[in-house]
């Protein structure tokens, strides 16, 4: 079972409903509105909550929080060859990898 404390959560002001808007990553088609932030936060965790016990007894799989994902640490990008070119020059600039020098960047 899916534990649904996990998931990413957050709260945003919507200009247009007039209202905070509760929010889950790993659903990204539900929504709770509320006039309070923290009931927006505790209506959008119920909401998940739901939707996962419905899931399981329909034998649907249910996404697995962003959180608990086991992550290699490695990703393939594809880039225009005048920017791979210019980052590989800047980091034989600083003297340390492309690799390296791109996790760098990546982390600022």
């Amino acid at each position: 079972m899916v534990n649904a404390d996990h998931y990413i959560y957050k709260v945003i002001w919507s200009s247009e409903d007039q209202e905070f808007v509760g929010l889950c990553a790993e659903f990204p088609s539900l929504s709770f509105l509320h006039e309070d932030r923290h009931q927006a936060l505790e209506g959008i965790t119920s909401l998940v909550k739901e939707v996962i016990v419905d899931m399981e007894q329909n034998g649907e799989i249910v996404p697995e929080p962003i959180t608990d994902r086991q992550y290699s640490g490695r990703f393939q990008v594809r880039i225009n060859p005048d920017l791979h070119r210019r980052l590989a020059m800047e980091a034989a600039e600083e003297k340390v990898s492309l690799n390296r020098y791109i996790s760098y960047k990546l982390g600022v």
